[in-house]
């Protein structure tokens, strides 16, 4: 199976699954590892691709965060209709789209919010503001993926540039989801990496407070991409975690 494709990995019981939610510009490669440990501890997990993503940047470029949001409102609804409850995990784009989809669909059961960013840093929070400005159409990755693992960063098939118009969407969609965070009334974790050069780490403190999450932990080695770097096994550990609180129970999880 190409790395870039989405996944279906059955749990051994219907008690819960997990739509895992890869990141902007990335595929389903980036919680494949995840996606493993948790069908493992008996976890569903179903790995979507997003619109735009795994093909090609000019398909990326097509694309609005209305997209990307319907595709994981359909996940939601498919995975619900073979398990009791569903929960959403997303890594920095996916992070966003999973407390997004929280925010409207009080079935969710709970949410594990991976490295998602509110606002962009360095230079990637500059070319989100004036890319468009200058009339750039693509930017380069420099360096690869935001991942220390120097064997993740070479293997992972992401993108190697950024379409601006997509950037863009991006940036709208991090607005929007800002304002709906108080609306999450699920059970929150709240992952993220000290030296995350994308997804400034104070992100993960605003998501935090205006969620209520049950759980924050910052991870001192990792950089962006958390669910397959150097500590992505304590990242499967704590998402586990999080599921299994969940088995069981038959009533709408709200905090």
């Amino acid at each position: 199976m190409p790395v870039t494709d989405a996944f279906d990995l059955d749990g051994d019981d219907r008690r819960i699954g997990a739509v895992c939610i890869h990141g902007f510009t990335g595929s389903p490669y980036e919680l494949r590892y995840l996606g493993e440990r948790l069908a493992y501890a008996g976890i569903g997990a179903l790995g979507i691709r997003l619109p735009g993503h795994g093909t090609s940047i000019d398909d990326l470029d097509r694309t609005r965060w209305q997209d990307w949001a319907a595709a994981v409102d359909a996940a939601v609804t498919t995975l619900g209709a073979r398990y009791e409850r569903v929960a959403v995990v997303g890594q920095s784009l996916g992070g966003l789209l999973a407390l997004h989809a929280a925010a409207s669909r009080p079935d969710i059961a709970c949410v594990a919010s991976l490295a998602a960013p509110l606002w962009l840093g360095g230079l990637a929070g500059l070319a989100a503001r004036y890319a468009l400005r200058l009339g750039l159409t693509r930017l380069p990755k420099l360096g690869g993926s935001d991942v220390r693992d120097p064997r993740v960063r070479a293997a992972n098939p992401s993108y190697p540039a950024i379409p601006t118009r997509a950037l863009a969407e991006l940036s709208a969609f991090m607005r929007v989801v800002d304002d709906e965070l108080p609306r999450v009334a699920q059970p929150v974790l709240v992952l993220h990496a000290a030296h995350d050069h994308t997804a400034p780490v104070a992100c993960a403190a605003r998501i935090a407070t205006r969620t209520r999450a049950q759980r924050v932990r910052i991870l001192p080695r990792s950089y962006h991409l958390i669910a397959v770097d150097v500590e992505r096994d304590i990242v499967a550990a704590e998402v586990i975690s999080l599921l299994q609180k969940q088995r069981g129970r038959t009533a709408t999880c709200v905090t």
